[in-house]
């Protein structure tokens, strides 16, 4: 059974779209994978600086531990508005009937990175592990 031209000739474009739906999603794939790297990463510093600062006489490694933190939330704030904006090109992107496979998204701005560091993703985990060096370098000062 073969298929008219015609309708090969329509089915082309849908399968182009597919494709570049499939290349956006995976670079939100992407970066989603990479904001729990970051946040492992974070735990995993943050756990030895505490650790260490516990013990040791001085309340420099908390307070290190505290930069640390800073760091890594700005980092995970910026791949979240990143991701944010390749979903949104996933969603314009999907309901073309052509594609010009275009990757390209806004810059992140300042306000977007601020906002996302207060969603559901990052506020908790980070605003937890600053809460506890701050607490660690108060105690580690005043032993």
């Amino acid at each position: 059974m073969t298929v008219p031209s015609s309708r090969v000739a329509s089915l082309a474009p849908m399968a182009d779209l597919d494709t570049h739906l499939q290349m956006i999603q995976t670079t939100i794939g992407r970066l989603a994978g990479q904001s729990t790297t970051i946040k492992g990463w974070c735990v995993t510093l943050t756990s030895a600086l505490l650790g260490l600062g516990a013990t040791s006489t001085t309340a420099m490694l908390p307070g290190v531990a505290i930069y640390v933190i800073g760091v890594f939330a700005l980092l995970d704030a910026y791949y979240l508005t990143l991701e944010r904006g390749y979903r949104t090109l996933y969603d314009t992107t999907r309901t073309r009937t052509t594609t010009d496979w275009a990757m390209t998204t806004s810059a992140p701005k300042l306000t977007s990175i601020r906002q996302a560091l207060t969603s559901w993703s990052i506020a908790p985990l980070y605003g937890t592990s600053l809460a506890l060096a701050v607490a660690t370098t108060i105690y580690a000062a005043y032993r």
